[in-house]
């Protein structure tokens, strides 16, 4: 088993995901992922390409995933073209305020992929990027039972590692 961790976008997200790798204290192998234009600005993200990337070097094992922000977009699309087995799923602070609508079918394609209990998102209400109630009404659209986690917030942080293990490990 693989847990991969996939930040947003800024740089800013560097010290989540490594506070994250660093204190979810699961089984197996834990992924962290250090998006390349944080280090080189001319490199453009493209979460398609860097979904099929981390596939490549996930093989074939099982994968576990905690996203944020952007990182719930590849994510979903490490869903929607995995050839390795998807085992459960963290998103945090989807950011609808910032995808496209194409991006948003692409989350909900893969929100209706995998089993309900397999899947759980967090997010903060009043997430600037787009709070709980905006996410719930999202869900309910995508036709996806998937449990949301609404934590109280005005922020874009996700801290909320204790409760990703227990998830992972239940």
């Amino acid at each position: 088993m693989v847990t991969v961790v996939l930040p947003g976008y800024s740089l800013q997200n560097k010290s989540w995901l490594e506070e994250t790798a660093r204190t979810i204290n699961v089984e197996g192998e834990i992924r962290a992922i250090y998006w390349d234009h944080w280090e080189d600005p001319v490199k453009k993200f493209n979460a398609k390409e860097k979904a099929r990337l981390i596939n490549d070097v996930a093989g074939i094992r099982s994968v576990d995933i905690i996203a944020k922000s952007i990182g719930t977009l590849v994510a979903a699309y490490m869903i929607q073209k995995s050839p390795v087995k998807i085992h459960k799923v963290i998103l945090c602070g989807i950011p609808l305020n910032d995808l496209s609508e194409p991006e948003k079918e692409v989350i909900k394609f893969a929100l209706r992929s995998i089993s309900p209990g397999q899947v759980i998102c967090f997010q903060n209400d009043e997430d600037p990027h787009g709070g709980s109630g905006m996410l719930k009404s999202f869900l309910s659209d995508a036709g996806s039972p998937v449990e949301l986690i609404s934590k109280s917030g005005d922020d874009h942080e996700y801290p909320y590692t204790d409760e990703f293990k227990k998830f992972l490990l239940g």
